[in-house]
């Protein structure tokens, strides 16, 4: 199987169409990479077909059916939709935004047991909210068209900063569904996602009292506390750096010992287009293999959202060493292990400080140690990620706290 971070994939394609412009959206969200996904080399031949059954289970254990709210929304064709309790696509509307100024997409849970809805050909995001709804603001984007204002949980001033929410993220399409629980931005509210189809799967599930043992991990780590908003949600490193809340150059020691390190010796990054051999010369990490690629110093915000300096392009050669490269910095193997990727989980997060404490805490919470904590946390297939591409249902499960 093809490593999921080779697919040609833009973790910001979702993000644009969702958003339609950046008017859409309060802040940056960080995209898991296969949030929007292509067949690839895994297509079998099979094709989806038509509407999925899409269940959803509540299991939360702490509140009942009546206090949870669904919200289905993204894009079909190029256009922001919302799916409909009745399961068909309605646009995104300005006029939808009632006298307090927010939309209300909510879709309701029945009043017991399992709620089964029917699933669209679309791309986008699965929310839940517990206790309270959302507030989706419909604006117009740059071209006239309706587009959302989504949720931004990271950002004190979102009107949704008080409301315990999560989502997952998904493509359907003829190719098949592709799916995964993201905890890039945060980590909030408990879910797996399931697939029926060529094989069952399901990801995401937490261990028992995990989501309260993540939450303490972090908060014993001084760096890492102020992430930690009550007991409602864990904001992702990078989101904190921005708020001013995390270290802007938390990672800075180690980059640097990176370029110093590979300075003297070679780091070897191997891929789907080839072995790439790389050393730093000057100011530029440089690598030759299947086509000679090099990147600039990155900065600690570069290395916790995957971007500017370590920026993917979808070109085959550049973007999955960058993918690899992030992956390395924030589970703090580059210095350690001179070919990349590395593959053994019990050499990840190790350093006693500097690696990404908040991808660490969240594996950990997870039953197969997969999850979403950072962009390219794909590397090596550790992500929360699963597809198919005969696919017969899908499960969202609310878990327990």
């Amino acid at each position: 199987m093809t490593p999921r971070h080779q697919l040609n994939v833009s973790r910001r394609k979702l993000l644009t169409t969702l958003a339609g412009a950046a008017v859409a959206v309060p802040a940056i969200a960080m995209i898991a990479p296969h949030a929007l996904a292509t067949a690839g080399s895994d297509d079998n031949g099979t094709k989806a077909d038509g509407a999925l059954p899409l269940t959803i289970v509540n299991n939360s254990g702490s509140y009942d059916n009546s206090s949870v709210f669904l919200y289905i929304v993204g894009n079909q064709d190029g256009k922001q939709v919302r799916l409909t309790p009745e399961g068909t696509l309605a646009p995104i509307a300005l006029s939808d935004n009632g006298d307090d100024g927010f939309t209300d997409y909510a879709i309701e849970l029945s009043g017991s047991g399992e709620t089964k809805l029917s699933l669209p050909y679309m791309s986008g995001r699965i929310y839940v909210a517990l206790g309270d709804k959302l507030k989706f603001k419909a604006v117009e984007d740059g071209d006239g068209n309706g587009a959302l204002q989504y949720p931004a949980g990271w950002v004190t001033t979102d009107p949704n900063y008080s409301v315990l929410h999560d989502c997952a993220e998904f493509t359907y399409n003829s190719s098949g569904m592709y799916c995964n629980t993201t905890m890039v931005d945060m980590f909030s509210v408990p879910l797996s996602i399931g697939l029926t189809g060529s094989e069952n799967q399901t990801v995401g599930t937490l261990r028992d009292g995990g989501r309260a043992q993540a939450f303490a991990a972090l908060s014993k780590i001084p760096e890492f506390a102020p992430l930690v908003v009550d007991d409602r949600r864990i904001i992702a490193p990078g989101h904190g750096l921005d708020a001013g809340i995390f270290d802007k150059d938390y990672f800075a020691p180690y980059i640097d010992e990176v370029w110093s390190t590979y300075t003297g010796k070679d780091l070897t990054v191997t891929t789907n287009a080839g072995a790439f051999t790389g050393r730093v010369r000057g100011d530029q990490f440089v690598f030759d293999g299947p086509a000679s690629v090099s990147f600039s110093k990155p900065t600690t915000r570069d290395v916790l959202f995957c971007d500017g300096n370590l920026a993917a392009p979808n070109d085959g050669t550049t973007g999955p060493v960058a993918a690899v490269l992030g992956a390395g910095f924030n589970r703090s193997t580059l210095i350690s292990e001179p070919a990349q990727p590395s593959t053994d989980p019990a050499a990840f997060y190790t350093a006693s400080q500097l690696t990404n404490h908040y991808a660490a805490a969240i594996h950990a919470a997870t039953e197969d140690g997969k999850a979403y904590g950072f962009a390219f946390d794909d590397v090596a297939d550790f992500a929360s990620y699963i597809q198919d591409t005969a696919p017969t249902g899908a499960t969202l499960t609310l878990t327990a706290f």
